[in-house]
């Protein structure tokens, strides 16, 4: 399988139709860079708009007018969270025929030259998902990143397994019909609680986890939306149901660790 490069067109093939999908809300600052550095990987991208201001929405627009042929531009007509923007570009995916679904944060924390080789492993494993695990510089705050460990734990209580190595990264590619099926079966997180709650869940459903290491920076524009108090609420929730959904999966998921 020939490499792939931020130079050359993927090698797409009938039962391989990637496309990338950033969730968009108020990331006007870096939201340009990061589509340009996208762009080069000849696949489709994938913009919604969360609700945005007038300027990030101004931007957005700018985007799409420059970039017809491979920007898409899906718009909330208010802000419904992360999770909500993800699940609208999966709709859209599903709709359109693309095979996977590549998430990337808009903000530029995520290594975007990554996305040749997740959408490589990708290839490799399609029925998996392909999970980013984060590699941080000195820009991590510290409390955040030891805040992530009590959700690891969590994770793996939650799957009886240590099959997710992080359940939080925003960086990682899905087979796009699993997830529509658990669309229509589940409501999924759909904010700050989303990566975590539709990894848990795809888990459940027998999808293997394919970890991939990507450096990450906090954030590039200096914007977060991480709201303490209601996300950490949502967040607490989340890993509540997923312990009780755990326990009624007992003999199910323990059958699989033993396989």
């Amino acid at each position: 399988m020939a490499k792939l490069t931020p130079q050359a067109p993927m090698n797409q093939t009938l039962d391989f139709q990637p496309c990338v999908v950033i969730p968009v809300y108020n990331h006007e600052h870096a939201i340009v860079a990061v589509v340009e550095a996208v762009l080069p990987f000849h696949v489709p991208c994938i913009l919604v708009d969360d609700g945005c201001n007038s300027a990030c929405a101004t931007v957005l627009d700018q985007l799409q007018q420059k970039y017809p042929e491979q920007v898409i531009l899906l718009r909330h007509t208010h802000n419904q969270g992360k999770g909500a923007a993800v699940l609208t570009g999966f709709a859209y995916a599903s709709k359109q025929g693309f095979t996977h679904l590549l998430q990337v944060d808009a903000d530029g924390q995520h290594c975007v030259t990554d996305i040749a080789r997740f959408l490589k492993r990708a290839q490799e494993h399609p029925q998996a998902i392909i999970a980013g695990y984060p590699i941080y510089d000195e820009s991590v705050p510290k409390v955040r990143l030891y805040a992530r460990y009590l959700t690891h734990v969590w994770v793996w209580i939650n799957t009886l397994s240590l099959a997710i190595r992080d359940s939080m990264c925003g960086f990682r590619v899905y087979p796009v019909a699993p997830v529509i099926a658990l669309m229509a079966r589940h409501k999924i997180g759909v904010r700050m609680n989303f990566d975590t709650d539709i990894l848990v869940r795809l888990y459940w459903d027998g999808l293997e986890v394919v970890n991939e290491g990507t450096r990450v920076a906090y954030p590039a524009d200096g914007v977060s939306h991480f709201r303490v108090w209601r996300d950490n609420a949502l967040i607490t929730a989340m890993h509540t149901r997923l312990f009780f959904g755990m326990l009624l999966r007992l003999p199910r998921l323990l059958a699989r660790r033993f396989k």
